[in-house]
């Protein structure tokens, strides 16, 4: 229970319904579409599409999205991967060829093509109850009338504006007056409206295909991308089996590879030989554990995640508990490993979307163009933002992330799904790059090692490990850091909020819904 007199905030409660997002208009035109009649993905998606708008630098109709989804609550967590492939004239030799040493983060290169757009479709079409037309209309109407630029948003757009001077359609819709909005400021994207309209009238086809795709294709294609209009025209999502864990009773999925999501269950499946109950939640040696987990979990996803449409992984493998023995016997309890490498994961700026109907449709939704804004390509007649996820790839023809026609990227962004006897528990998630399996260990391990409540549980300070260092948030105490350096760690303040997540947590038995939303970003959880 939370500290009354210390800043914070208590969780959101209800009974019928629930949205948790990390802006504020995106919850509220997620609630109201509920409570006129749509279910929990209708809203899931209305969400993601208004934080497309108002959050451009995390998110939008040119990025990929992935879905855990467990209709009425209850049977098996269906799994949508709604991520793109890299354009079919895409060789590892073609990047070598031209100079390349690595796939680029910027510009028409490193973009994959948009998967986003296909799955909100086709999601809708499976599950929803609203037509398109209606999901897309908040959005529609802040692309058009504008929205006004919230504090966390101005943060990240005020980093971005070299890049997004190298693009003109960038640079004229991202820049207003030559410089990014601040909080406060109200910005439009007439050019977003107007192909919101066209995918609403549409659906798919107005943006895979006609004028919109017209407009990418020929923007990539002028800049020297490989796309064409039949790599967009063939884009299409797919139903995948999730993949899962048992966790303290509980069971926890993920998305299979090509997304990270395996990283989160191998963290888990080694702390679960711990007693962290035992532990300070806040304590060195808790975040200790945590970290060497991690540092062994991503050796393995930097080494074996990637498409499995083009190479095998050994996901059984990796989640057996023999092998979760073997990762734990290398952890000291009181001294950091030496003999691992080191690793190097970037941070992205992505949204993710928690509802919950009063049906008990429970969607874990995940949204993101990767880096802010993206590649920092931009459709000049459409206003779409276009992804960077194919830096993603490594142009070594060794690895099973090499990057090759037609193939998804080893992906960041993970939804997460907690059941328990076949029933849904918590849609829950943790944005952030590659910090997410970090970020999901964390708050589950808040939650159900040491007893806090959701909104608790995202709120508690977080380390990361990366680039040989432990970036510890300024909420972690002054001894934890001390008694993390006297483990052989070296330690340094964050320069970032580390993650965002959300999470709506389900009690059967009282027939209520309990929402939290992250304090590092600007949104939050409602319920009615």
């Amino acid at each position: 229970m939370r500290d009354f007199q210390l800043p914070g905030r208590s969780p959101v409660r209800a009974t019928e319904g629930m949205v948790a997002t990390s802006h504020p208009l995106s919850t509220l035109a997620a609630i109201q579409l509920l409570r006129s009649g749509g279910n929990a993905m209708d809203a899931a998606v209305c969400a993601a599409a208004v934080q497309a708008v108002v959050e451009p630098q995390s998110t939008g109709i040119g990025g990929d999205c992935f879905v855990l989804y467990c209709p009425k609550g209850e049977g098996n967590v269906l799994a949508f991967n709604g991520s793109g492939r890299a354009p079919r004239a895409t060789t590892a030799d073609w990047y070598l060829e031209n100079g390349f040493s690595e796939v680029p983060k910027q510009g028409p290169h490193a973009v994959t093509i948009p998967g986003a757009v296909d799955a909100w479709c086709r999601l809708l079409e499976d599950h929803g109850r609203k037509g398109l037309a209606d999901v897309l209309a908040p959005a529609i109407h802040y692309a058009e009338s504008g929205y006004v630029v919230h504090d966390r948003v101005a943060f990240d757009w005020l980093g971005c504006k070299t890049d997004l001077s190298s693009d003109e359609a960038a640079a004229r819709i991202f820049l207003p007056s030559g410089k990014p909005p601040k909080a406060g400021d109200v910005h439009r994207q007439p050019e977003l409206a107007a192909t919101l309209r066209i995918i609403a009238k549409k659906g798919r086809a107005g943006f895979y295909d006609g004028e919109v795709a017209d407009d990418i294709v020929g923007r990539l294609r002028q800049l020297g991308g490989l796309h064409t209009l039949d790599d967009f025209a063939a884009t299409k999502g797919d139903y995948k089996t999730a993949i899962s864990t048992s966790y303290r009773g509980y069971a926890i999925h993920q998305m299979p590879p090509n997304n990270q999501g395996l990283t989160a269950l191998v963290m888990l499946n080694v702390l679960s030989g711990f007693n962290l109950a035992a532990l300070d939640p806040r304590g060195a040696e808790r975040l200790h554990l945590e970290v060497e987990a991690g540092r062994l979990a991503y050796r393995d996803r930097d080494n074996l995640i990637a498409d499995q449409d083009h190479v095998a992984v050994p996901v059984k493998t990796l989640l057996s508990s023999v092998y979760a023995d073997q990762l734990r016997a290398a952890i000291d309890p009181q001294r950091a490993m030496t003999e691992l490498p080191r690793l190097e994961l970037p941070g992205s700026d992505t949204v993710y979307i928690s509802v919950v109907d009063r049906d008990r449709n429970a969607v874990s939704f995940i949204n993101s163009t990767y880096d802010s804004f993206g590649s920092g390509v931009v459709g000049p007649k459409t206003g779409v933002v276009l992804q960077n996820r194919g830096s993603s790839f490594r142009l070594d023809p060794r690895h099973p992330n090499c990057i090759a026609p037609g193939k998804r990227p080893m992906h960041t962004i993970m939804p997460g799904m907690m059941t328990k006897d076949g029933r849904a528990v918590m849609p829950f998630g943790v944005m952030g790059g590659g910090y997410q399996p970090f970020g999901h260990v964390h708050l589950l391990t808040n939650m159900m090692d040491f007893g806090m409540d959701p909104q608790e549980a995202i709120d508690a300070a977080r380390v990361f490990y990366n680039r040989d260092v432990v970036e510890a948030e300024r909420g972690v105490g002054a001894r934890a850091v001390e008694g993390l350096r006297q483990r052989g760690h070296q330690v340094v303040e964050s320069r970032r909020p580390l993650g965002g997540g959300q999470a709506v947590l389900i009690d059967w038995e009282e027939g209520t819904l309990t929402g939290a939303s992250d304090p590092r970003k600007d949104g939050l959880a409602l319920g009615y």
